[in-house]
């Protein structure tokens, strides 16, 4: 592997690609603890936890990410981060809004659904044991 001053990022989401491009440090935080990840670095395979992502991009600046729980995969010089939720954000007060906006409203509207399948799956039990029981 030759050396490199950058290393290109991309961060998937299930429906979409949240980022894409090349990043000169990149700051995550695994089940482990946090950890900080230069292109140079050696490749790495970690499981992500909810937290904030950070690149650091050629020109200086930082694009930061409220993430939720995913996989990062470090070969060569790629790195490709799949995650089941995740926003941009323009400094962590925006970024705070944003994730507590877009991920509750999710948990909220998972909540609601799994509740709904408890009750269909307790009726298709019901009427299974209906069918099961002897005629009179």
């Amino acid at each position: 592997m030759t050396l490199a001053a950058e290393m290109e990022v991309c961060l998937k989401l299930p429906t979409r690609v949240l980022y894409q491009g090349m990043a000169r440090k990149l700051f995550a935080v695994a089940e482990n603890g946090a950890f900080g990840m230069l292109p140079n670095h050696i490749d790495l395979f970690t499981s992500l936890v909810p937290s904030v992502l950070i690149l650091t991009l050629a020109n200086g600046h930082e694009e930061i990410f409220g993430i939720d729980e995913g996989i990062l995969v470090k070969q060569g010089h790629r790195v490709d981060v799949a995650i089941r939720r995740g926003v941009p954000g323009d400094d962590l007060d925006s970024l705070q809004q944003s994730v507590r906006r877009n991920f509750i409203e999710v948990d909220e509207d998972e909540r609601i659904a799994r509740s709904a399948l408890s009750r269909l799956e307790a009726g298709m039990v019901r009427r299974f044991a209906d069918l099961q029981r002897p005629k009179s």
